[in-house]
């Protein structure tokens, strides 16, 4: 028996539910250099998506409060792991940024290399690799 091709899967895009369209934007834009690639509807948007490179998220503004991975088990706190080949460079790239880190640059204790950013609505980021 013969399986079928695979087809190729472009990305898996995080979806977050934020308080503030606008402030979580420009958290992305200004801090971590995400591009805003769309928002809509074009005069009060309420959704909104920003890449960088192969990193998309979606952002929404529903009127509900966000829930963020730590506050439902601090013991997976992560809502996005951002897979970077460098984060050594993206570190200091964040730091002339002035960007908090939540956790600074480590080698964690499960074999990752990386640093956590949390925004403003309370998601947790880590931008890392498995080290080598």
């Amino acid at each position: 028996m013969t399986s079928p091709a695979q087809t190729t899967i472009g990305g898996i895009t995080p979806f977050f539910i934020v308080r503030d369209l606008s402030a979580a934007l420009a958290f992305y834009r200004d801090k971590l250099g995400f591009e805003v690639t769309f928002t809509a509807p074009p005069n009060d948007p309420f959704f909104g998506i920003v890449r960088r490179d192969r990193a998309m998220l979606m952002l929404k503004d529903v009127e509900v409060d966000p829930l963020p991975n730590s506050q439902r088990d601090p013991s997976a706190r992560w809502d996005a792991y951002v897979d970077v080949p460098d984060p050594d460079a993206l570190a200091a790239e964040f730091n002339s940024r002035e960007v908090e880190f939540s956790k600074p640059l480590k080698d964690t204790h499960d074999g990752l290399r990386g640093f956590e950013v949390t925004d403003s609505d309370g998601y947790v980021l880590f931008f890392g690799r498995p080290r080598e």
